[in-house]
């Protein structure tokens, strides 16, 4: 016990406590898979919008190396400037706008949809050389160098792959068209892009399991937290009493209407109920008016109380017609005789008379436990 109620983080945290870190703005982040997300969204925009950009890369190189007497007379560098960056801009613009709002979004995901602005404001503890000192020593700064180190290896091979297969074309470059050249310039970027890129999402499916535990362990909580939290999901007494109002409020609004013709109430003794009447002109038996367990059986007991109906304390008979009977329809064959009594004896204090409590029987199978399991015999 004395381990329990120690101070040692060991139990996984709580949703709640997840969701409290998030509003703090700690949240579970990941460079490598921003980074990833960004270049997968490039390289698929690249293969949506690339066409129109390579048809205007093409357009303003040639318009570039095109040397007309009419245009060189009226040489404007700002015309010039002009006509490439319309030309351009757009599809890099469009291209550049959906990598933002894809990365933007992935790191909303990532951070349960949060954005924080304290983590905008300056910390000095960012500027702490002390604090600086443990994050490069510490077990962050030696997962943070590792992770560099496999982004140097990993990316260093991929470029090297790259530059063995298009070495001897790039030598060659220049003998070419100016039209071959750059479509063989557009064909090995797309090649170095794709490899890199692949290189970035191995990375980013290391290091998103890791940012995971990290955060996780940050989050453990002890025994003593645990406790903390169910007592405040709990609320105080004010609190609970003020509920349990509310749901016997509720209840009462419910049931309140089929109390008001029942003869008799069977609790058992707070937490089921059951309202029930006898008339013989309207059914040959008795029959079960409202029924109720929890607040509910609570709520009738109370206007029982109010409108002067008898409640009876019988366990047995109570979950018996609780399992056995709906609201509205008359009693089991087999309990005619204990309810029979209970009739007898309410009528019996109509009248003035006073009577002992009737002691009554109920049938081995229909004798059931609170949770509406039948009950062996012994």
């Amino acid at each position: 016990m004395a381990e329990e109620t120690s101070g040692e983080k060991r139990f996984d945290p709580t949703p709640k406590r997840k969701s409290e870190a998030a509003k703090n703005g700690d949240v579970l982040r990941s460079k490598e898979v921003a980074t990833a997300v960004a270049m997968l969204t490039g390289i698929f925009m690249l293969t949506m919008v690339g066409p129109w950009l390579w048809e205007s890369v093409k357009g303003v190189a040639l318009a570039s190396f095109q040397f007309e007497l009419d245009r060189t007379a009226e040489f404007d560098p700002a015309i010039i400037t002009w006509r490439a960056g319309s030309a351009v801009l757009p599809p890099i613009f469009v291209i550049g706008l959906t990598v933002m709002v894809i990365t933007v979004a992935t790191q909303l995901l990532l951070g349960e949809g949060r954005f924080v602005p304290e983590n905008l404001k300056p910390k000095g503890q960012r500027i702490n050389p002390l604090s600086g000192l443990k994050r490069m020593f510490g077990s962050q700064g030696l997962i943070e160098l590792g992770k560099s180190i496999l982004k140097l290896v990993l990316l260093g091979t991929l470029a090297a792959y790259w530059i063995s297969t298009t070495l001897e074309s790039l030598l060659g470059l220049g003998r070419g068209s100016l039209e071959g050249q750059l479509a063989f310039a557009m064909d090995a970027g797309e090649l170095l892009i794709m490899l890199l890129v692949g290189g970035l999402v191995i990375i980013a499916m290391v290091d998103y399991p890791i940012q995971a535990f990290q955060r996780n362990k940050r989050l453990k909580m002890s025994f003593e937290d645990l406790k903390n939290e169910m007592k405040q999901a709990e609320g105080s007494p004010e609190m609970k009493s003020a509920r349990r109002q509310r749901q016997r409020d509720l209840a009462r609004g419910s049931v309140g209407k089929a109390m008001k013709d029942a003869q008799f109430v069977v609790v058992n003794p707070m937490h089921f109920a059951v309202a029930m009447t006898y008339d013989p002109d309207l059914a040959p038996a008795p029959v079960v008016l409202a029924k109720g367990r929890g607040e509910t059986a609570l709520a009738m007991r109370e206007m029982a109380g109010e409108m002067g109906l008898p409640v009876l304390e019988y366990p047995q008979l109570a979950r018996a017609v609780y399992f056995t009977t709906k609201a509205n329809q008359m009693v089991r064959e087999e309990l005619y005789i204990a309810i029979a009594a209970l009739v007898a004896f309410v009528l019996s204090l109509k009248r003035g008379e006073r009577v002992p409590l009737p002691q009554i029987t109920v049938p081995e199978p229909l004798r059931f436990d609170p949770d509406g399991k039948l009950q062996k015999t012994p």
